[in-house]
């Protein structure tokens, strides 16, 4: 097998500067950047680094393939052709999903079906055999088709790389953590930051930041699929683990303060930063926005709450006013905060300094950045 790999990985629409700079520094090779993802080569290495290191990325896919197919003969033939023995042993499970759009072969369920047959048809050829048993370790197998071009990936992720294992319960709003490290990347939080969030929920944002300030490796107390693949050396993956402890900055002086209306997101915030061992960076407490006071030397980053419904959306204009009185949003107190309010400045008060156009989830927001 070839000693370089193409990798992939998604992320939210308007990250992608972000990943990128973050793949460059742990190593990544002939980087290029499409909408939402963002590919680059490497080695071996790179699958349990990116998994362990990546704060912005979904998910780690190895790219397989790329082609053409505009019939299901095309499609099977192009998968067939991949060398997928390299990667799936004779008693993997090798299960297949995916999407398309906008593609001739638009019926995702009988393009599952044609690439499960072919990688099948690949496998029996090269081991000898008329059956797999599939008890083995699980290798998704993912498929893009997008306008008539087929990508096929293996996702050495598992569970999407968002789930850092701090947070077991959200409250109702939550923001994914790979978007929330994101906007603090955005908001350049270093070792010696100090973050408030004024409306913690379950604490996302501080959390991201305490990882980011004490450069703790966002994937260090999860697993990963690949881990239990032979293809990829064992030691590789306590080489990285031992490798991010070790850049782990205990001296750092970063701290994080969360307040909330809502007793239990106090508590909900508490309890995650407990369960990640970061209780004594992260404290949080119950109070009012109308009682907030922004202390020099903080930086405000935030999602505060919104709604769909006509009364949610006059309540949370209010609660932008109110912002707009207690949030010094400048640059020695700079802000970042997120909202799908197309007239949040408006109501704010105070035009941002820069916007950034991101969606989070479906919704489309705006990052509203206030540094000068």
């Amino acid at each position: 097998m070839n000693t370089k790999l193409k990798f992939t990985c998604p992320c939210h629409f308007g990250l992608e500067s972000v990943l990128k700079y973050e793949v460059s520094r742990i190593g990544g090779e002939n980087i290029s950047v499409k909408d939402g993802r963002v590919s680059f080569e490497g080695g071996f290495e790179l699958v349990p680094r990116a998994n362990i290191c990546l704060s912005t990325a979904e998910r780690v896919l190895i790219e397989l393939a790329e082609f053409k197919a505009y019939t299901f003969e095309e499609l099977f033939q192009g998968v067939k052709r991949i060398p997928l023995e390299d990667f799936i042993g004779m008693k993997d499970a090798f299960p297949v999903k995916g999407h398309s759009l906008n593609s001739t072969l638009h019926s995702v369920p009988d393009c599952q079906s044609i690439i499960k047959k072919a990688a099948v048809e690949r496998l029996k050829s090269r081991y000898k055999t008329g059956w797999f048993e599939e008890t083995g370790p699980v290798h998704q197998i993912q498929f893009s088709i997008m306008k008539d071009n087929v990508n096929i990936y293996l996702d050495t992720s598992g569970m999407g790389l968002h789930k850092r294992g701090y947070r077991k319960n959200s409250n109702a709003a939550p923001i994914k953590e790979t978007l929330a490290a994101g906007i603090i990347d955005l908001a350049r939080i270093r070792s010696t930051s100090t973050v408030v969030d004024p409306f913690c929920g379950s604490g996302t944002f501080l959390i991201e930041s305490a990882l980011r300030g004490l450069n703790i490796a966002p994937g260090l107390n999860r697993r990963f699929s690949a881990e239990k693949w032979d293809f990829i050396p064992k030691e590789l993956w306590s080489e990285e683990r031992k490798s991010a402890i070790s850049k782990v900055d205990k001296s750092s002086d970063f701290k994080a303060h969360g307040y909330d209306i809502d007793p239990e997101a106090v508590e909900l915030t508490l309890d995650n930063a407990l369960k990640i061992g970061l209780r004594s960076r992260v404290s949080a407490e119950r109070r009012d926005i109308c009682d907030f006071v922004q202390e020099d030397d903080t930086v405000i980053i935030c999602n505060p709450p919104y709604g769909e419904r006509m009364l949610e959306i006059k309540e949370a204009e209010q609660l932008y006013i109110q912002m707009g009185k207690v949030f010094k949003a400048d640059a020695e107190h700079p802000c970042y905060i997120i909202s799908p309010h197309e007239e949040f400045e408006k109501f704010f008060g105070k035009k941002a300094d820069k916007k950034r156009k991101l969606y989070n989830g479906m919704i489309k927001c705006n990052l509203y950045m206030y540094f000068r």
